[in-house]
């Protein structure tokens, strides 16, 4: 396998349709991204293992397995930034692919410049870093018990603990195995806990977007967050929706 230098950015991009392919091939490497192509779910996979990139873009309606299950697998091995392509314009298949942890989600057709605008409003969010270890494995989480380091920004709310800089979050003892998304909404959420945000606002602050089509995104991204919180029936509350404007943190004595 090629050695890349260090300091680019790689991408692997995962699509079946040979015009598409070539069409993300030549925008990323126009934003200056390595990439790596593939046509199967499986291959896309692989090459995530072996390459360890910044980005995946990943087509729903891949041969074999389909997008939905590459993106499941593809979060079990890394944090990278997905961004999920689909010809299918269902309200459905958007929604599974941003609960298994896709970033954003954009529909064919679409333009190199839109392709452009999303990726780089992914990339001006805060990361941890080329090659970063993707969420720690429950099994690791059971375990956690040092406290974070409060040499730089932490932020707590309750037994909640974010620690900014480190990109680690903690309910009490317990790391918390979250997306980047997850992850930057929580941190606006507590660093303004009485704000109530609204949807709009969270887009542009978090995807660095205002489009008002997006707002599904926001909806679907706190409702994984609220159960990786560990919020249900008959357990405390974290977060507030406040109907018809937003979100805000929860009140916590």
């Amino acid at each position: 396998m090629s050695q890349e230098p260090h300091g680019e950015r790689r991408a692997v991009v995962v699509e079946d349709d040979e015009d598409i392919r070539s069409l993300i091939e030549f925008t990323l490497t126009t934003q200056g991204f390595v990439v790596r192509s593939v046509e199967t779910g499986l291959d896309g996979v692989q090459q995530v293992r072996d390459f360890d990139p910044d980005l995946v873009t990943l087509d729903l309606g891949l041969p074999g397995i389909d997008g939905i299950e590459t993106c499941r697998r593809i979060r079990e091995i890394t944090d990278a930034y997905v961004v999920m392509i689909t010809a299918r314009d269902d309200e459905i298949d958007r929604l599974l692919g941003l609960e298994t942890g896709a970033d954003d989600f954009i529909s064919k057709p679409f333009s190199v410049r839109e392709l452009k605008a999303r990726i780089n409003a992914l990339f001006r969010r805060p990361r941890r870093g080329v090659g970063a270890a993707g969420p720690a494995p429950a099994s690791a989480q059971a375990v956690v018990t040092a406290p974070v380091v409060p040499d730089h920004e932490v932020l707590e709310h309750g037994p909640l603990r974010v620690d900014v800089e480190g990109r680690r979050a903690f309910k009490a003892a317990e790391e918390l195995a979250l997306t980047r998304t997850e992850f930057d909404l929580l941190t606006e959420l507590m660093r303004t806990p009485a704000r109530v945000w609204t949807r709009e606002a969270l887009l542009r602050s978090v995807w660095g977007t205002d489009w008002a089509s997006d707002t599904h995104l926001v909806e679907v991204h706190i409702g994984n967050l609220r159960r990786k919180l560990g919020e249900g029936a008959g357990q405390p509350k974290f977060i507030k929706t406040v109907r018809g404007v937003g979100y805000r943190m929860e009140s916590w004595d």
